[in-house]
C-alpha cells in the first residue's frame, strides 16, 4: 500500500487506547498525517452525541461516519450532514420480528435530526423501553412507552439481552429481520445493532470519501469488531488491530498491533 489519501477508523477497541483514550504516540501520528493534507475519517457504531468527545481528545474534529453507517455527521461544523432511515412502519416489522426471535431482549432505538447539531433534542435522541438494560456506563437514554418507541424514523435499532452472546443473537436476527435491516454487533456482552437494509460503515464510508473525491484504492481503514467487515474489505487496504474478532483478522489485508499497544499509530507511521 503506497501513502494513503484518506484513513478511516473505527474508534472502541481499535483508535483509542487505554482509559477509552488515544496514546499520545496516537495522536501525533494522526496529527502529522492530518497536517500532511490526508484527512481522517472516524467510522464508529457512536452516535453523534459521542463524537465531540472523541475529537477533543484526538485535536482532529473530523467528517465521522456514526451509527455504523446510518449517519454523516461533521464535527468541524457541529452538524448531521445526511441520514439513513427506518420508517416507522418496517420499524415496527422489525421490532416485533426481533421480540419473537430473541425472547426476553429489551429494545432500543437512536435518532438524529438532519441538519442538526449532536446534542440537539438530546432527550428524544436514545429511547428505550423498561426491559432495555444499556450496555455502557453512564447511560443518557430515556424510557418510554411501546407507542413512543415506534413514533417517528430511527437509524438505529438496539437490542440487548442479559444471558445471550451478541453472536447468538446476531445468527436469530439475521433470520428474522436480514430482509429488512443489517444485523451487526460492536460488543461481544448480548448486544445487537440493527441499520437500514445495506447500510454499514462501508456505505457511510464510501459518501465520506466522495466527500473528500478518493477512491477505495487509496483508502486505508482500521477496525476489530463485525460492525467493521464490510468496511475492511472496501477500504484499498484493511487493518485489523492485534486484539480484533476472529472474523475480522479473517478478512484484513493487514493486521497490526493491538489498540493498546498504538496498533493504528505503528501503521501511520510508515508513511506520516
Amino acid at each position: 500500500m503506497q501513502r494513503p489519501r484518506l484513513v478511516a477508523s473505527d474508534v472502541d477497541g481499535t483508535l483509542l487506547g487505554a482509559g477509552d483514550e488515544p496514546s499520545a504516540r496516537t495522536r501525533a501520528a494522526v496529527g502529522r498525517m492530518v497536517d500532511a493534507g490526508v484527512p481522517l475519517v472516524l467510522a464508529t457504531g457512536r452516535p453523534p452525541r459521542w463524537v465531540p468527545r472523541v475529537c477533543e481528545a484526538l485535536g482532529v474534529h473530523t467528517l465521522t461516519v456514526a451509527a455504523n453507517g446510518a449517519v454523516l455527521y461533521d464535527a468541524a461544523a457541529d452538524r448531521v450532514v445526511a441520514a439513513e432511515l427506518l420508517d416507522v412502519d418496517v420499524l415496527a416489522e422489525v421490532v416485533a420480528r426481533l421480540r419473537a426471535a430473541v425472547p426476553g431482549c429489551g429494545l432500543a432505538v437512536e435518532r438524529v435530526r438532519v441538519g442538526g447539531g449532536a446534542l440537539d433534542r438530546r432527550e428524544e435522541q436514545f429511547v428505550s423501553e423498561a426491559a432495555y438494560v444499556h450496555a455502557w456506563p453512564l447511560p443518557d437514554h430515556r424510557h418510554v412507552s411501546p407507542g413512543e418507541l415506534l413514533g417517528e424514523p430511527v437509524v438505529k435499532v438496539l437490542a440487548r439481552h442479559r444471558t445471550l452472546s451478541s453472536e447468538a443473537m446476531a445468527r436469530a436476527a439475521r433470520d428474522a429481520v436480514g430482509d429488512l435491516v443489517d444485523v451487526t454487533y460492536s460488543a461481544g456482552g448480548g448486544l445487537l445493532e440493527c441499520a437500514p437494509r445495506g447500510v454499514t460503515k462501508a456505505h457511510g464510508l464510501a459518501r465520506a470519501a466522495a466527500h473528500h473525491a478518493v477512491e477505495a484504492h487509496a483508502v486505508v481503514a482500521f477496525g476489530d469488531m463485525p460492525n467493521d467487515l464490510a468496511m475492511l474489505r472496501w477500504a484499498g487496504h484493511g487493518v485489523a488491530v492485534g486484539n480484533a474478532h476472529p472474523d475480522v483478522l479473517r478478512v484484513a489485508d493487514e493486521v497490526a498491533a493491538s489498540n493498546l499497544e498504538d496498533g493504528v499509530a505503528s501503521v501511520l507511521e510508515r508513511w506520516f
